[in-house]
């Protein structure tokens, strides 16, 4: 008898147990289709990357209601599991609660809070604020109360670093674990040396949750390997806009070439194919669907 099929946040769970995961980012439904036909086990769904293609900065002007609707369009594109980006929770604890039954709900894997004052800013920008270390527990204490799948899972981001320097980032950490988050996000380390530091400390202190590291361009973070950092300790590596950034700037180049030749000819080389896009949107099996619909039932 065949085993049943996890559910996405258990197998979120199980996928972390086996190694370190690579999570590249999604801003629509379809880079979720092209990073699981790519072979990856798990998406990231970014915030920053949601609201660019909404026009926007990654400065928390985007309602919750807005992230979920297009994470979870992302979440149900793919069968692998999706890991949120949910900013700050989109107010106080009670706020979180509702964040977390939505996004579940939506059907993410989980998601990740982080603890920045409410307007945020992109985690590798200067003049971050946080909020106090008990006003963040209790958001961390919230979501995992306010989730029904216990694997849903509950991951603390902390900007600290950039404001309390590391040892803040740390302190933080215990405090967020204690409180009952699952993993923990040390966001703009800047160096292997933090990175390594960073985990050895919660290791110390027995806190034996799994560790998020964040591989964004033109940050802090230096770009280490998937490799090295599962070397570190860290068991999910977070590409969040790697994609996004690769897209806007063949698009910009193929706009540029069209508006000077006024013809596409010579981007076709760099263009997915009508075929290979029909294979990725399963157009074929829409059509059989449609057909075997007709049969049964008639026009």
């Amino acid at each position: 008898m065949d085993k049943p099929t996890p559910s996405k946040p258990r197998r979120l769970r199980e996928l972390i147990t086996q190694g370190t995961v690579v999570l590249p980012g999604a801003f629509n439904a379809l880079t979720a289709m092209q990073i699981e036909r790519a072979g990856f086990d798990a998406v990231y769904v970014s915030g920053a990357g949601i609201a660019a293609a909404r026009g926007l900065p990654d400065i928390g002007l985007l309602s919750m209601a807005e992230v979920v609707a297009d994470a979870g369009a992302i979440a149900r594109s793919v069968a692998i599991p999706a890991l949120a980006d949910a900013d700050t929770g989109y107010g106080p604890p009670l706020s979180v609660m509702r964040t977390v039954e939505v996004f579940e709900q939506a059907g993410l894997a989980g998601l990740h809070l982080e603890d920045q004052e409410s307007p945020k800013k992109c985690g590798h920008l200067p003049d971050k604020r946080l909020v106090a270390v008990a006003e963040m527990a209790q958001k961390i204490g919230a979501a995992a109360q306010a989730r029904r799948d216990r694997d849903f899972l509950i991951v603390a981001r902390t900007d600290a670093r950039a404001v309390e320097g590391l040892d803040g980032a740390v302190k933080r950490a215990r405090a967020y674990v204690n409180a009952g988050a699952d993993a923990i996000f040390p966001e703009a380390l800047e160096s292997a040396e933090e990175f390594k530091a960073f985990a050895q400390a919660l290791k110390k202190d027995r806190l034996a949750v799994p560790l998020v590291a964040n591989m964004t361009e033109f940050g802090k973070t230096p770009y280490l390997t998937v490799k090295e950092f599962e070397a570190l300790g860290y068991r999910l590596v977070l590409f969040p806009v790697t994609a996004l950034r690769v897209a806007t700037q063949a698009i910009e180049a193929m706009l540029e070439e069209l508006r000077s030749l006024g013809t596409q000819q010579r981007s076709l080389d760099k263009m997915q194919t009508r075929q290979r896009l029909y294979e990725l949107l399963r157009y074929a099996e829409y059509e059989k669907w449609d057909d075997d619909i007709e049969k049964r039932y008639g026009r």
